[in-house]
């Protein structure tokens, strides 16, 4: 049986061959991967955002597309299309760039809501349907987007029911001068450090990670604690969103990752607060009163965390 702490591990050396500094966003976007999850890497524009997604694709043995996001991207571009075999008079499914193992979704909000929204069903069902005919997606199947911040010229927003369905959200952050300074190093010269990134966990390694993670023991407790945060963002007046019951079920299998990375069959309340904030904070919409405040989501479900009981008993 695949050791999925040690191939965690793997990946992310892997990955840092590119990406200088960041691994806290690579261990998050691992265990979406693990999790069955799509991410969402917002940050401004040359931070490494493409890098760490064509990073996490590289380093996997499966099949991958770039769909880069521009403003006349149409559906059918993403999902696909029919049309007439004129050898045999008969339709033809012509798939589109989604119909793919791993898909970077490149400034997902630079395209209208009509085209994001063909990645709804993509996203939660792992199938295409054009025409009337569903057509399953290869698995694993993970999407990820990167996005530019809301504010920025050429940006839409994403739909709520689209930004739900990103399992989490990272965020890639400047470096510190240090790490900075080896990114030019590393850059500098005349190999580029993602081409030195090769495949070294299979579509069957992540299958069967995947399927481990659900065998992680969640108590009684812990699912309690999971369902208590989840209504007290809904009851936050900070909040004119609060989380979902599909974030809360994300919120677990993410707490579940986190234990078997940990080596433990059995989830603790520290895995479901390590992954609350990225699971959480994206699906958050801000009540007017608290924008102009000025506080970020992240500072309200910090207030949140403090101010939920805590499991004794597991």
């Amino acid at each position: 049986m695949i050791n999925p702490g040690r191939m965690v591990l793997a990946l992310q050396q892997n990955i840092s061959k590119a990406v200088v500094g960041k691994e806290e966003a690579i261990e998050y976007a691992l265990i979406a991967l693990l999790c069955k999850g799509h991410v969402l890497i917002e940050d401004v524009p040359g931070v490494g955002k493409t890098t760490l997604a064509s990073a996490l694709a590289r380093s996997l043995d499966c099949s991958f597309r770039r769909i880069q996001f521009t403003p006349d991207l149409m559906p059918s571009d993403v999902t696909g299309f029919t049309m007439v075999n004129f050898q045999t008079g008969e339709m033809e499914f012509k798939e589109g760039a989604v119909m793919s193992q791993i898909v970077l979704a490149d400034e997902i909000n630079r395209t209208s809501p009509k085209t994001q929204s063909a990645l709804l069903e993509v996203m939660e069902e792992h199938q295409v349907t054009v025409d009337g005919v569903t057509h399953p997606l290869p698995q694993p199947f993970i999407v990820l987007a990167t996005q530019n911040p809301g504010e920025f010229v050429g940006t839409y927003p994403l739909p709520e029911a689209q930004v739900d369905r990103f399992f989490l959200r990272i965020s890639i952050g400047y470096p510190t001068v240090e790490q900075e300074m080896d990114v030019l190093e590393r850059y500098s010269g005349s190999v580029i450090p993602m081409t030195t990134i090769e495949p070294i966990c299979s579509a069957q390694d992540v299958l069967a990670m995947q399927e481990q993670v659900t065998t992680v023991y969640c108590s009684p407790e812990i699912r309690n604690y999971v369902a208590s945060l989840a209504a007290a963002t809904r009851n936050d007046p900070s909040f004119s969103l609060g989380a979902s019951t599909r974030a809360a079920i994300a919120l677990i299998r993410g707490a579940q990752a986190c234990a078997m990375l940990d080596d433990r069959d059995f989830v603790l309340p520290e895995d479901v607060q390590h992954m609350f904030l990225p699971v959480m904070a994206h699906r958050m919409i801000l009540s007017p009163e608290a924008k102009m405040k000025g506080i970020p989501a992240e500072q309200f479900l910090l207030t949140t965390l403090q101010n939920t009981s805590v499991p004794v008993k597991l």
